[in-house]
C-alpha cells in the first residue's frame, strides 16, 4: 500500500476546492451491521465521525432482511398450527390469512427497530448523512442529497460497507419479469395464486416454506441434484422430506433457460433437467440464486482500492483494502453472509484501528437456516471432515429422543456431532430440529472452551429443555468415520 495516496500520480485528485471538504476522524459509507457499530462506538469515545446511508437505516438485516424474514416466518408458523389445530385438542372452523395484516406487523417492526437506530446514532454521536456516497479521491466521499446537493467528506479513516444485493443472473426474460426478491417477497399484500421459486439456498428454502404456510402452491426450482448441497446428504434428505410433506413441489437438477410473462401476473419458466425440457408455471416469480456485492458506483478506482474477479472489494486479513487508511467490512468484503460475521467484522476494524493486529483467519462461523424446523452448524460437516481425512466419532440421535420435543408434537429431525478420536474434542455439530440455533449455539461455546464432550455428557441439565438432548447426544454410542484406521 502507499503510505501517501496523494503522491501517487495515476490517482485523480477532487476538483472540489480544499476547503469546501469536510473533515472526520472517520467516514463511513453504508450504515449496515459492521458499520453502525463502529460509527457508534468510535463516536462515543470522542472521534468525528459521518455515516452515509443511501436507504436503509441500520442496513439490510433490521429492515429487509434477517429481522422481517424472521417475523413473516413467525406469522407462517402461527398459520401451520392452526392448521395442526386438531392434533393439540383444538377445534377450529377455519381461518384466513390477510397477508396485509402480515406485512404490517413486519412494517411495524421495522419502524420500531429504525426508531432506535436512529436514537443510538444521536445518542452516539455519529452523523447520519441520508444520500448516495462515491469516492473523488483517496478517502475523499462525496455526497449525493436528496435535495439536490452535495458534500464532500474526507477521512483519516474510511469504511465501506455497501453489502449485497440479490443477483439477477442473464438469464433471457427473467429481467423483463420483474422477479420478486426477498426485499418484495417480503412487502406481498395477497397471497400468490402460485410462487416458483428459483433458488434452493437458505432465502429461497425459507421463504418458500412461509409463503406455502399462508396457502400458495409453491414450486422450487434448483440447478443442484440437491437442496443445500454443500451440507450432509442426510439434511438435504432430511429437507427435501419436510417440503414434499408440506406441499412444495421441489424441481432439481433443473437448469433455467428462460423466462416469459411477468411476476405478478403470470410467469412461465422453461427448464431443461437433462435431455428433457420442462415447463412451470405461476403467477408469481422469486429470485433468490445469491448475491452480488454493491460496489458499482461507488469511484473505488478514484480511492485506489481494487475489487477482486468477482466484484467483492479486496481486503487482507486485517479487512485493510488495496488503500491506505480505507477499510471494507461484511459483505461487501467478501466475509461470510451473515450479521453476526459483520458485526466481528466491526470488531476486527475497532480494534486495528486503535493499534491491534486483529485478522479474520481461523474465524469460528456458525449459520443458522431458519425453515421450520431450523437447520444449523458449528464447525465441520461430515463431509468436510470426510473431505480433509479427519477421523471422527459420529454422534447422532433423532430429535425424538429429546424428550421435549414430545412435550411440542416437534419431534422431526435430528441431531449429530462430531467427536477427535484421540482428544475428545468437540469437532462440530448440526441439528435439523426444533431450536437448532440454541442447541448450536450451546455447543459452540463449549467449543470456544476448549472442553471435551464429555463435559456436555456429564452435566445436569433442566428436564424436560431441548439442550438436555445434549446429553442423550453424546451418551449415545458411536459410529466411527471411514478415516479411521
Amino acid at each position: 500500500m502507499t503510505d501517501d495516496p496523494h503522491s501517487d500520480p495515476s490517482i485523480e485528485m477532487p476538483s472540489a476546492p480544499f476547503e469546501s471538504i469536510e473533515e472526520y476522524d472517520l467516514v463511513i459509507v453504508g450504515s449496515g451491521e459492521g458499520s453502525k457499530y463502529a460509527a457508534w462506538t468510535l463516536a462515543r469515545e470522542g472521534q468525528r465521525v459521518a455515516v452515509v446511508e443511501r436507504k436503509y437505516i441500520g442496513g439490510a438485516c433490521p429492515n429487509i432482511a434477517c429481522l422481517p424474514s424472521k417475523n413473516l416466518i413467525h406469522s407462517a408458523k402461527v398459520a401451520s398450527y392452526f392448521r395442526r389445530s386438531e392434533e393439540f385438542g383444538i377445534e377450529t372452523t377455519g381461518f384466513t390469512i390477510d397477508m396485509q395484516s402480515v406485512r404490517n406487523r413486519k412494517r411495524l417492526m421495522v419502524a420500531k427497530l429504525v426508531d432506535i437506530h436512529l436514537e443510538n446514532f444521536k445518542k452516539s454521536g455519529a452523523e447520519l448523512i441520508l444520500g448516495s456516497g462515491k469516492f473523488i479521491g483517496p478517502r475523499i466521499v462525496e455526497v449525493a442529497l436528496p435535495d439536490g446537493t452535495t458534500r464532500t467528506l474526507r477521512g483519516t479513516n474510511v469504511i465501506i460497507g455497501t453489502g449485497t444485493s440479490a443477483t439477477l443472473e442473464p438469464i433471457p426474460g427473467l429481467a423483463e419479469a420483474q422477479p420478486l426478491t426477498h426485499i418484495e417477497a417480503l412487502e406481498l399484500s395477497q397471497i400468490p395464486q402460485h410462487l416458483l421459486v428459483i433458488g434452493g439456498g437458505y432465502v429461497g428454502l425459507e421463504l418458500a416454506q412461509a409463503i406455502r404456510r399462508f396457502g400458495s402452491p409453491v414450486t422450487v426450482i434448483d440447478r443442484n441434484e440437491r437442496l443445500v448441497h454443500r451440507e450432509d446428504p442426510d439434511i438435504a434428505e432430511g429437507l427435501s422430506k419436510l417440503f414434499h410433506d408440506e406441499g412444495i413441489e421441489l424441481v432439481l437438477s433443473a437448469h433455467v433457460e428462460r423466462v416469459s410473462g411477468t411476476s405478478g401476473k403470470d410467469v412461465t419458466v422453461i427448464v431443461r433437467q437433462g435431455a428433457s425440457q420442462r415447463t412451470l408455471e405461476g403467477t408469481h416469480l422469486l429470485i433468490a440464486t445469491g448475491r452480488t456485492p454493491n460496489t458499482q458506483g461507488l469511484g473505488l478506482e478514484s480511492a485506489g482500492v481494487d475489487i477482486t474477479d468477482r466484484g467483492y472489494i479486496k481486503v487482507n486479513e486485517r479487512l485493510e483494502t488495496t488503500a491506505a487508511g480505507v477499510w471494507a467490512i461484511g459483505d461487501v468484503a467478501g466475509s461470510p453472509q451473515f450479521t453476526h460475521v459483520a458485526f466481528d467484522d466491526f470488531r476486527v476494524i475497532r480494534d486495528n484501528l486503535a493499534g491491534g493486529n486483529h485478522v479474520t483467519t481461523g474465524r469460528q462461523v456458525p449459520f443458522c437456516m431458519f425453515t421450520d424446523p431450523e437447520v444449523a452448524r458449528i464447525g465441520l460437516s461430515e463431509t468436510e471432515a470426510d473431505g480433509r481425512a479427519i477421523s471422527y466419532r459420529l454422534f447422532k440421535i433423532p430429535m425424538a429422543a429429546v424428550l421435549r420435543t414430545r412435550t411440542l408434537s416437534e419431534a422431526r429431525g435430528f441431531m449429530k456431532a462430531l467427536v477427535d478420536v484421540d482428544s475428545d474434542r468437540i469437532l462440530g455439530l448440526t441439528v435439523f430440529g426444533i431450536g437448532g440455533g440454541e442447541i448450536m449455539a450451546s455447543v459452540q461455546v463449549a467449543m470456544i472452551a476448549g472442553l471435551p464432550y464429555t463435559a456436555l455428557r456429564d452435566a445436569i441439565l433442566t428436564h424436560p429443555t431441548l439442550l438436555e438432548g445434549l446429553v442423550v447426544l453424546f451418551s449415545a454410542s458411536p459410529s466411527l468415520s471411514r478415516q479411521v484406521t
